[in-house]
C-alpha cells in the first residue's frame, strides 16, 4: 500500500496558510506589501532660505544708508567749497529809552526805540526773512515787545531796520517789581537783553531751502531811565549778538516765540 505524504503546513484561521518556518505566505497581504515598500523616516533639515533672504535685505539696507550718508557728505563738501556759506551777523547800534514808568500798582509802561543792523557776508546766498519778533528784557524781566517786517536780504548787503518796542500797562508780579527797583536803585541802569526770533529761507543758486528757525540774542546793553520827556540813549559799545539755529516748539509767551 502506498504511503501518503501530508504537507507540514498548518491551516490558519480565516482561510490563510502559514508556513512552517514562520514566514508569511505568498501572496502577501496589502498591509504587508505597504510596510515592505515604505522607506524609513529620516528627519529633513529645515529650509534656510527665509533666513538668508532676511540677512541679504539687512545688508542691502545698511549699504544703502551708508551710501546715502556718504553722498550727502560729499554734496555738503561740494556746496561748502563752491559757496562758502556763512551765517548773517546782527548788531544793535542804538537803543533809546523814551518811557519807563513803574506805577505803585505794579504796572509797567515802557517804550524803546531801537535799530538793528543785519549783514549778509555771502556772495551767492540770499536770505528770505519772515516777520521778526522782538522782545526786550531787563535782568530777566520782560519790559517790552515789538516786531520787524519781513524782508529779502540780498548778497553782500547790509540792512538796518528800526522798530519800537513797547509795554502798555503790563501787570508785574512782586518778584519782577523787586528786581527792577533793585537795578534802578543800586546800578542806576537797566541791563537789557534783546531777543529776535524769526524763520529764514536760504536761496543757493536756483535751490531754495526750507524755512529754518533762527534766534538772535544781544547782551551787554545798559540803559538809563529818563527822568523827563527827553529820551535817554543806552550804551551799546559792549553789545554782542549771537545767532543760533533753533527748533521752535511753536508755543508763545506773550509775543515771544518759544524756541529750544
Amino acid at each position: 500500500m502506498a504511503d501518503r505524504i501530508y504537507p507540514s503546513a498548518k491551516p490558519a484561521t480565516n482561510g490563510t496558510t502559514i508556513a512552517a518556518s514562520g514566514n508569511s505566505a505568498f501572496p502577501a497581504t496589502k498591509a504587508q506589501s505597504y510596510n515592505a515598500t515604505r522607506p524609513a523616516y529620516r528627519p529633513q533639515p529645515r529650509p534656510r532660505r527665509s533666513r538668508s533672504c532676511c540677512c541679504s535685505c539687512c545688508l542691502w539696507i545698511t549699504f544703502t544708508i551708508i551710501l546715502l550718508l556718504l553722498l550727502a557728505a560729499i554734496a555738503g563738501v561740494v556746496l561748502w567749497v563752491l559757496y562758502r556759506p556763512h551765517r548773517p551777523t546782527f548788531s544793535v547800534p542804538s537803543v533809546q529809552v523814551s518811557q519807563f514808568n513803574l506805577t505803585s500798582s505794579s504796572q509797567l509802561t515802557s517804550k524803546f526805540n531801537l535799530a538793528v543792523t543785519i549783514r549778509n557776508p555771502n556772495k551767492k546766498l540770499v536770505f528770505f526773512y519772515e516777520p521778526i519778533t522782538v522782545s526786550v528784557t531787563a535782568d530777566g524781566v520782560d519790559v517790552g515787545d515789538g516786531s520787524l517786517p519781513a524782508f529779502v536780504h540780498d548778497t553782500k548787503n547790509t540792512t538796518t531796520l528800526k522798530t519800537t518796542v513797547t509795554s502798555t500797562g503790563q501787570s508785574m508780579d512782586s518778584t519782577s517789581v523787586s528786581v527792577l527797583k533793585s537795578d534802578l536803585k543800586n546800578k542806576n541802569s537797566l541791563p537789557l537783553k534783546i531777543q529776535f526770533d524769526t524763520k529764514v529761507k536760504v536761496k543757493i543758486g536756483a535751490l531754495k531751502t526750507k524755512k529754518v528757525p533762527v534766534r538772535v540774542i544781544c547782551n551787554g546793553i545798559k540803559a538809563t531811565v529818563p527822568t523827563g520827556k527827553s529820551p535817554t540813549t543806552a550804551t551799546t559799545t559792549d553789545a554782542k549778538c549771537v545767532v543760533s539755529l533753533s527748533a521752535c516748539a511753536g508755543g508763545r509767551v506773550g509775543n515771544v516765540v518759544q524756541c529750544q
